[in-house]
């Protein structure tokens, strides 16, 4: 390995072993949350809506419950640790040291999603394991190529985003209100238990507006082959979105812009 990747290595390393020391916060508590989720609006919606666009309802939320457990647990774990480090000046160490901004903004960016991506497929084991214990229902992936690029892009997109809301953050109520009353509120009011096609105006255009919206339907489109917008353009969209985002991080850390003391 050369001396390059030998450092990106160690940031990596770093930023994994971060969440891994607390797996039950990290891990468990995420999955516990993901198993109410199935309970609870299985069996209470599920008893009473039944089927939505021909599938069972438990079926239909599972691959927006997918797709909210890797965003909110790569957006959370790259803007704690952003400021955490902030707090403790351990930031000024990277900085000062012959990582490049790039190299620092990658590990931090891959460890937020790496544990977006083991969440979500832990996420996918268990209700695989609860679909195959009732024996009632089953997950289908119709388009495993548009499924693979979508997680991608999501899991990329909210990492940096969580990354960008850690730099600006100067305190961790600053990340607290963007999780809290900013993400949550358009992931779950972005079709993760709904299908916005049965929502009468004008609700049914203010979730179209909702960008979240678009990712939840490329990932159900990806497991079921259903989705009420362009799967073309959202990919579109989202990429251009995930370029943006990370161009501005990597100019944030080139210019130390609220990292340094």
């Amino acid at each position: 390995m050369t001396e390059a990747q030998i450092r990106f290595v160690s940031l990596l390393r770093r930023e994994c072993s971060r969440f891994w020391k607390i797996k039950r916060q990290t891990l468990g508590a995420p999955l516990l949350e993901t198993f109410l989720y199935i309970s609870v609006f299985g069996a209470a919606l599920g008893s009473r809506v039944k089927s939505l666009h021909g599938y069972d309802y438990v079926v239909f939320i599972v691959p927006g419950l997918i797709m909210m457990a890797w965003a909110i647990n790569a957006f959370s774990n790259n803007s704690s640790s952003i400021l955490q480090q902030k707090f403790q000046r351990a930031i000024d160490d990277q900085l000062s040291s012959p990582a490049s901004p790039l190299e620092l903004l990658l590990a931090f960016s891959l460890g937020g999603f790496l544990r977006g991506l083991l969440i979500s497929t832990l996420t996918f084991l268990c209700a695989t394991a609860l679909f195959a214990v009732s024996g009632d229902h089953s997950l289908p992936v119709h388009h495993p190529l548009v499924l693979l690029a979508a997680l991608f892009l999501v899991g990329f997109f909210f990492s940096q985003l969580g990354v960008l809301v850690g730099v600006r953050a100067e305190q961790f109520d600053d990340v607290s209100f963007a999780q809290t009353f900013i993400l949550q509120p358009l992931i779950f009011l972005g079709g993760v238990f709904y299908s916005s096609a049965l929502l009468p105006e004008p609700y049914r255009t203010l979730t179209h507006l909702n960008p979240v919206y678009y990712m939840i339907n490329l990932v159900r489109y990806g497991f079921l082959g259903y989705t009420e917008a362009s799967v073309a353009l959202s990919l579109g969209l989202l990429a251009v979105a995930v370029a943006a985002l990370f161009t501005v991080n990597l100019r944030l850390f080139t210019t130390g812009y609220k990292l340094r003391a």
